[in-house]
């Protein structure tokens, strides 16, 4: 599978709360802005397929968040969501303040909801996949826990996580294998590719995603916190939520979330996870591309 052409994304940076920020841009800066955010534990890189669709019609920008890829980590584990969103912010501000589109997975499209809520004159258009944050059944059975045992949790979990340290691996290729076991429906082509930009080579000839292992530890802004219900209505564009078939996330058209949004609908992908960009690219490009316009 080709995933790469002759020319590709440049390297840019910008500052945001103190940490220099990593982003990709395509090009094609008199065309629409549209902001390709990627998930928790990913890099900008992932989007490279997709993006390279797409920066025919659009100005293509792709962010590394806080914590991810070639941009800075957050000393003491600033990663709760809206820790992202003043990023999001000054990126945007750094691109001219320009009308955007989101494009945006998992923690991407929670942040990009967020950001969307709060500005959401600054937003055309919001492509969501699988990024609404817990169902109300799983915020139900984490809150039948008194809030002191969840933070108590939570301590016991980012202590864990200083002591286990950051994963490493011998070669690339084992790492492949391990995010193949991870998700078995992504092609070997692109767990290759996604391995290849998303790991550094260590002191010890060892091999670490480029990723802040303490982004596992979320934040305490997240203990026993309320449905963003009212973020959601704040929000004014048009969004398209798309979820996996087979992913374990829920559906909002299913368990009722879909009420919150004005102007919202409900894509499904058949034969797809909860990285269903990645299982079923053409599908989602289709469905993209016919939401987009």
């Amino acid at each position: 599978m080709q995933m790469m052409a002759d020319t590709g994304p440049h390297s840019r940076f910008y500052h945001s709360r103190g940490l220099r920020l990593h982003y990709l841009d395509w090009g094609n800066v008199d065309a629409p802005l549209l902001m390709l955010v990627h998930g928790g534990l990913e890099h900008a890189r992932v989007w490279d397929q997709l993006a390279r669709q797409l920066c025919a019609d659009w100005h293509v920008v792709v962010p590394d968040l806080r914590g991810h890829g070639d941009s800075d980590w957050s000393t003491g584990g600033a990663y709760a969501i809206p820790d992202f969103v003043p990023d999001i912010a000054a990126l945007v501000a750094e691109l001219g303040d320009r009308p955007v589109t989101l494009v945006a997975h998992s923690l991407g499209g929670n942040i990009a909801v967020h950001y969307t809520a709060l500005f959401p004159e600054r937003v055309t258009q919001l492509c969501v996949i699988e990024g609404l944050g817990f169902s109300p059944e799983a915020r139900a059975k984490r809150d039948a826990k008194p809030r002191r045992d969840q933070l108590r949790e939570w301590v016991d979990k980012v202590r864990q996580l200083d002591q286990l340290g950051a994963r490493s691996y011998p070669t690339v290729a084992a790492a492949v294998k391990r995010l193949l076991e991870h998700d078995p429906l992504l092609s070997p082509e692109l767990a290759a590719y996604v391995c290849e930009h998303g790991l550094r080579p260590t002191e010890d000839g060892q091999w670490r995603w480029k990723y802040d292992h303490q982004i596992r530890g979320f934040g305490a802004a997240e203990v026993a916190s309320v449905e963003a219900s009212d973020l959601w209505r704040a929000i004014e564009c048009p969004v398209l939520l798309m979820y996996g078939a087979e992913s374990w996330a829920s559906n909002p058209e299913q368990d009722g979330r879909i009420q919150h949004f004005a102007r919202a609908r409900v894509v499904t992908v058949e034969s797809a996870g909860h990285n269903l960009h990645h299982h079923q690219p053409e599908v989602f490009m289709e469905h993209l591309r016919r939401f987009l316009g």
